[in-house]
């Protein structure tokens, strides 16, 4: 049966006879005799089906068509007109030589660390990204690259990006500010046997990665350790009365005990002290016993100095009033002064006798 096929710009026709390939035919009009035809849009890829080596065997089809063979160790990053368009992983991809916009950067796996030829833009891709490996250092931080269990380098700020494959990477962080910790509720005893409890603060700062990270294991707990041991060094040899009188001191101790031992592990110390110093139940109330009666005996002391001063002030008007009459006139009037502000109502009755007393009495006259 005769039939008439248009193939237009953007198509090509694949003609089969008796199920095998026949020929490849470009834009034009053509008049076929009992063929099969299947037309494909070249702007998209070739198909590759079970049957594709088969028919790469017709020449026409084998020039038309550009093959890319990725390995399986292999990606390839295709760019269209130079621009990222997507990420090809291992098989066969197809397309037509007369529409094929397309380039490759082809990216060996088995290489651990990314190449310059691959752009950092491309790299927020999601296609691209599942091949990646993205460790970010802080400003703040110190990495170490370890590949295979291996220390390999430090890594300094910034974002690193590693191919995904056989190989073990991993980074280990160092945070190098300086960091406070908490060493609390330590319970310890006093020269005098006094059981108390101890909050205790310690600011350190990572110095030398490579000593805390790689040289030493838990640096953290270690630092905690350390400080527990200068702590119960530095309680045992004073009193409760001592530690309570001069607590400050133990941040000089503990500096000079820890900055040694610290330094072999890449720590710095650089201020420490007592937060608080907790007593039992019965050891606060004995303590309040305490402090209560040495107020008291200060309150007498204070009453006593008072009462001293007071008579020895009377001992000296007293003798003075006694050699100068004049003195004792006046005295004599304060007093009587005092007591006349205090009296609002003179109830007289009697004889003449109570207006010479009163004269008397303030003053004004001079008693028989």
């Amino acid at each position: 049966m005769l039939k008439r096929m248009k193939v237009r710009a953007n198509e090509r026709a694949l003609v089969y006879r008796n199920g095998g390939l026949e020929s490849v035919l470009k834009e034009g009009t053509y008049w076929l005799w009992k063929r099969e035809v299947v037309i494909y849009d070249i702007t998209k890829p070739f198909l590759i089906t079970g049957d594709f080596d088969i028919k790469m065997q017709n020449k026409s089809l084998a020039d038309a068509l550009e093959l890319i063979v990725i390995k399986d160790n292999e990606i390839a990053i295709q760019l269209k007109n130079g621009l990222y368009f997507t990420t090809l992983g291992a098989g066969r991809y197809a397309y037509w030589k007369d529409s094929n916009p397309y380039t490759y950067e082809m990216v060996n796996l088995d290489e651990l660390r990314v190449g310059n030829n691959i752009n950092k833009s491309w790299f927020g891709k999601a296609e691209l990204l599942r091949y990646l490996r993205v460790f970010p250092v802080d400003t703040y931080q110190i990495g170490l690259l370890y590949v295979e269990g291996t220390f390999v380098e430090q890594l300094t700020a910034g974002t690193y990006y590693f191919w995904k494959n056989d190989q073990k990477v991993d980074v280990y962080k160092a945070d190098m500010r300086k960091t406070p910790m908490e060493v609390n509720g330590q319970e310890l005893l006093t020269k005098d046997k006094a059981g108390i409890r101890i909050n205790f603060y310690v600011i350190y700062q990572i110095v030398d990665v490579v000593k805390a990270l790689i040289d030493t294991q838990a640096v953290e707990r270690q630092i905690y350790g350390l400080m527990q041991l200068a702590l119960r060094e530095y309680i045992g040899y004073y009193t409760l009365d001592e530690l309570l009188a001069d607590k400050n001191t133990v941040s000089d101790y503990i500096l000079k005990y820890a900055t040694d031992k610290a330094s072999i592990m890449g720590v710095a110390l650089f201020e420490c002290g007592i937060k608080d110093i907790i007593l039992p139940g019965d050891m606060k109330e004995i303590m309040n016993q305490v402090l209560i009666a040495e107020k008291k005996a200060q309150a007498n002391v204070i009453m006593r100095r008072e009462e001293t001063a007071s008579t020895r002030s009377l001992l000296n008007t007293a003798k003075l009033m006694e050699d100068n009459e004049m003195l004792f006139r006046l005295k004599e009037m304060e007093y009587v002064e005092k007591i006349a502000e205090n009296i609002k109502n003179i109830t007289v009755s009697g004889g003449g006798q109570i207006f010479d007393q009163l004269k008397t009495m303030f003053g004004t006259g001079k008693a028989n």
